[in-house]
């Protein structure tokens, strides 16, 4: 059956609401449980029946009850034999009336609510009659009454674990096997379908009822099958009822890691119990995880606020315990899963860890080595390096497999994107192409660069602004020179992986990724280079906003720009440090505590700056004012000087759009004669046409953009820039230059 959501009201076009077909099945299964209440009752009125004196059992324990009693533990003592058998509990046939209703109800498009239930949670036809007797008072009450008859105990009225373990098990093996199908541990109580009712003293007395919302589904009511039941130590994908099917084919992101793999199975064969994954960031860290756990032969569990349930719950399952120990360094765990736990969590968890020996697997970006704890268990470690190009593409093709040739070694080049991530693209992909499609999916290759782009953009923050570029290598006016710089800052992003990891160039050098550093005066096209940069390589441009990154507080410069660099490398963006020498300026004698802080913030950035992958660019008026160690580290510097007239001219010709309506006086050749930069003719223009369109100015008709008014807006830049227009440079225009007030 397929995981449907049924609502009340939902009509299939040639059938019944969904709630008709479900109280159908409930009925068939109800009446199948009453037959095994019966069994129940029955059994419990025999051994009433062989006492002499049943009146004085509320009271004392007499001979014959003792002797009643004494058989029925034998049998229960047997009964263990059966468990160290291994055989699983025979299975009893569908039958054949519901088979039908099933038959029926799917030739009409309704799946039922428990089948539902059953396929999302993994749930048994077992684990499926204990839930409906849980639910069974909600129907009527009189249910209650009989389950305390059947445990012989009036108090306990709600469903308990005797009970539901019991009713329909015709043999103390059976009633134990049931049993461990309703352990905390099992699907129903791990989910939440069924919760605890207060504390009992044993676990056999232990009530249960069942989790908000199950009544009501379960009748056809309505609701969502997803948001029934929720295990928050879950790990989507690694063989949990719910994640099953979850992986969409991607690879783990190590496939090529030996030291990964001989690290997990030695995990699975016991020979190491706890194991470190160091170096990993924490995007990447649940598939090193994975890839762990797949070589251990086992499934994740990840932690959550109760690390001895967890514990339990992992050893119960044979599963690995998860746990990210990146807050754990000094004590304090931060947001994470123990924050509020305690005032030393990281104690907290050395004190269960050192009891345990559930194997458990420890990641973060740098180690947490408590020598305790590495002395108590057996302890081993990997630093696990960044997936290559050679694994991305495995990764890429795995998630895509409608992908190759040159877009899958494109995409493996730019993007060095998580498991999760490309599963988001895939999903994301799909999705574009059934919906363009119109009925007939359109190839998933075209719309691949639009799901990267919703999965990885349009992530800034308060330091930084998130820039989709639009502007192309036709809008960017350069010497020669320069523009095929440009180009080639491009290129080298896109050929570095493979220079470094094929070519074995990374062995070689200490500095990843691309660097550039652009200087000019203002206005000259340093930004519009980043931005066209960006758009070439199809990223999204991350600029940094310096006046908010840049702190008085001791290490808040340092937190600022360690965010920023982090963002940029999990969005797989280009970050842009625009006007940078307020951060990367040069060092200078320590004459005061607060130059001693400065110097360290220059320092930590040479060290950020070589261990980026990405593409970083930094544009400054001046390159003097860069740290001469920070020029050093530039594998790219691009000087951009103020335009010259050819230059001029193919930038007052772009200033103006197509649709603008330009008047034939207007001269570009004159203007072009104009000392002036980029920004300031584009500054100019858009003056201009302002005062064209302005009816009331006097000098035009609303309708074109003529030559006085861009006299007029050149004049205006001229003011901004506190530069002198002389009425010389506009030759034969000098008498537009009259004052309008």
């Amino acid at each position: 059956m397929t995981d449907m959501h049924p609502h009340e009201g939902h009509h299939p076009p040639t059938g019944r609401p969904t709630s008709t077909w479900a109280v159908e099945h409930l009925r068939l299964r109800l009446t199948a449980l009453h037959g095994e209440l019966r069994e129940a009752v029955a059994r419990r009125a025999a051994v009433s029946a062989r006492l002499s004196r049943p009146d004085l059992v509320p009271y004392c324990v007499t001979d014959d009850e003792v002797a009643v009693v004494l058989e029925e533990v034998d049998g229960a003592a047997a009964a263990l034999g059966g468990l160290l058998s291994g055989a699983p509990p025979p299975q009893e046939p569908e039958p054949v009336a519901e088979r039908e209703l099933r038959r029926r109800a799917s030739a009409e498009g309704v799946a039922l609510p428990l089948d539902a239930l059953a396929t999302r949670f993994g749930l048994g036809r077992g684990e499926q009659d204990a839930l409906l007797l849980a639910v069974a008072p909600e129907f009527d009450q009189g249910y209650e009454r009989v389950y305390a008859y059947v445990v012989d105990q009036l108090s306990r009225r709600l469903p308990s674990v005797e009970l539901l373990a019991s009713v329909g098990a015709r043999t103390p093996a059976q009633r134990l096997a049931r049993r461990r199908a309703l352990l905390p541990e099992a699907p129903l109580r791990r989910y939440g379908l069924l919760r605890a009712q207060g504390r009992a003293p044993l676990e056999a007395a232990q009530e249960l009822v069942p989790g908000p919302g199950v009544f009501a589904f379960l009748l056809g009511w309505g609701g969502d099958v997803g948001l029934l039941g929720h295990d928050p130590g879950e790990v989507p994908g690694s063989g949990s009822a719910t994640g099953s099917g979850s992986g969409s084919g991607v690879l783990p992101p190590y496939p090529s890691s030996a030291e990964l793999t001989r690290l997990g199975r030695a995990l699975g064969a016991g020979s190491i119990d706890l194991a470190g994954l160091w170096g990993c960031p924490p995007g990447g860290q649940p598939d090193a995880v994975q890839a762990l756990a797949h070589a251990a032969g086992r499934p994740v569990r990840r932690l959550t606020s109760d690390i001895e349930a967890d514990i339990r719950t992992a050893a119960v399952l044979g599963a690995l315990l998860w746990i990210p120990v990146d807050g754990l360094h000094g004590g304090a765990i931060g947001d994470g899963p123990l924050a509020g736990g305690g005032a030393d969590p990281a104690a907290a968890v050395c004190s269960v860890l050192l009891r345990s020996r559930t194997p458990v697997c420890l990641t973060g970006a740098r180690p947490w080595r408590p020598a305790g704890l590495l002395a108590a268990r057996a302890y081993a470690e990997v630093t696990v390096p960044a997936p290559g190009l050679t694994d991305r593409r495995a990764m890429w093709s795995a998630a895509l497999p409608q992908l190759a040739g040159e877009l899958l070694e494109d995409l493996a080049i730019r993007y060095r994107m998580s498991g999760g991530e490309l599963r988001a693209v895939a999903s994301v992909a799909g999705a574009g192409a059934r919906l363009a499609g119109n009925g007939r999916p359109e190839p998933v290759t075209g719309h691949v660069e639009p799901a990267v782009a919703t999965v990885t953009r349009g992530r800034g923050g308060s330091a930084v602004q998130a820039i989709t570029p639009r502007r192309t290598l036709d809008d960017l006016v350069l010497p020669q020179s320069q523009a095929r710089q440009i180009q080639e800052i491009a290129s080298a992003f896109r050929a570095w992986p493979r220079v470094a990891e094929r070519w074995g160039f990374a062995r070689r050098s200490a500095y990843g990724g691309v660097k550039a550093l652009f200087t000019g005066e203002s206005g000259t096209g340093k930004t519009l280079s980043a931005e066209i940069v960006t758009g070439m390589l199809g990223l999204e441009l991350l600029k940094v906003d310096l006046a908010q990154v840049i702190s008085k507080w001791v290490g808040e410069t340092e937190k600022n720009l360690e965010a920023a660099f982090r963002q940029a490398e999990e969005s797989h963006a280009v970050l842009l440090f625009d006007e940078a020498d307020a951060v990367f300026g040069k060092r200078g004698e320590v004459k005061q505590g607060t130059d001693r802080y400065a110097n360290l913030e220059v320092g930590y950035l040479l060290q950020r700056l070589e261990t980026s992958d990405g593409l970083v660019i930094l544009t400054s008026n001046l390159k003097e004012n860069i740290d001469p160690a920070f020029t050093r580290r530039f594998h790219f510097v691009v000087h951009f000087p103020r335009p010259a007239v050819p230059e001029r001219r193919r930038l007052w010709s772009l200033a103006f759009p197509p649709e603008a309506p330009l008047a034939p006086d207007v001269d570009l050749d004159a203007l072009a004669r104009l000392d002036m930069t980029g920004a300031g003719i584009a500054a100019a223009a858009r003056t201009a046409a302002l005062r064209a369109a302005d009816g009331d100015t006097g000098d035009g008709d609303g309708t074109v953009i003529a030559m006085r008014d861009v006299v007029r807006g050149v004049a205006r830049q001229f003011q901004r820039e506190a530069r002198l227009l002389r009425p010389s440079e506009l030759a034969e225009y000098a008498g537009m230059l009259r004052e309008d007030g």
